[in-house]
């Protein structure tokens, strides 16, 4: 059980998550491009699946937390705090480049992050093995998400590409650091709820 110092630790980190701005150790990925002149059309499509992206951040960050609080091996615990780090990172290129594409983020944002803690501790609880298989397989589908927002991003949004295009890849390399501290693959049915549940989330925080 958690002792009360150590909730408010976990309390405090949320509400920085959800209403703090978040910072970046490593250079922004768009630092050495020029922004490109797009139409009003193509601002408001790419902010929009920006925020989308800055969503999946704030799940992520929330998922890490739940999976961390519950994970049985100590080292386990603290690659998956490590890996949050980098999620941090993701939440301010995110929000920054949603700023300045003249966007706003999603007023849906707590709501992403209560389910996702609730569901990243309830991996947890069931083992070590399946909590990093739901990290893999949570990371595989983040990753295939980026990679489609890549091609429907504007073909001039340098900036935005940059910043998802390194995204992926730090996705990529938490999926393949589950699978090497033991995770295991998840059931078929997992899977598909986990894509149902990511094409929810992904369009409403679109427009909302």
């Amino acid at each position: 059980m958690l002792n009360l110092d150590r909730f408010i630790v976990e309390f405090d980190k949320g509400l920085r998550t959800l209403f703090s701005e978040a910072h970046s150790v490593r250079l922004y990925p768009d630092t050495d491009l020029m922004e490109s002149s797009l139409s009003d059309e193509e601002k408001s499509h790419a902010a929009a699946l920006m925020r989308v992206n800055h969503s999946g951040e704030i799940c992520a960050q929330a998922l890490y937390q739940g999976q961390s609080l519950t994970a049985r091996d100590p080292a386990i615990q603290q690659k998956l705090q490590l890996a949050a780090q980098e999620e941090t990172e993701h939440l301010a290129w995110t929000a920054h480049r949603v700023h300045e594409l003249g966007g706003h983020l999603s007023a849906l944002n707590p709501v992403w992050y209560t389910a996702s803690l609730a569901i990243g501790a309830f991996a947890g609880l069931l083992g070590d093995k399946w909590n990093l298989g739901f990290l893999s397989e949570t990371e595989q589908q983040v990753g295939a998400h980026l990679q489609r927002h890549l091609e429907k991003l504007p073909e001039k949004d340098e900036k935005s590409r940059a910043i998802v295009t390194q995204m992926y890849t730090d996705e990529i390399g938490h999926a393949n650091m589950a699978v090497a501290l033991g995770g295991v693959p998840l059931p078929k049915v997992v899977q598909k709820a986990m894509r149902l549940n990511g094409k929810i989330m992904t369009s409403a925080a679109y427009r909302i």
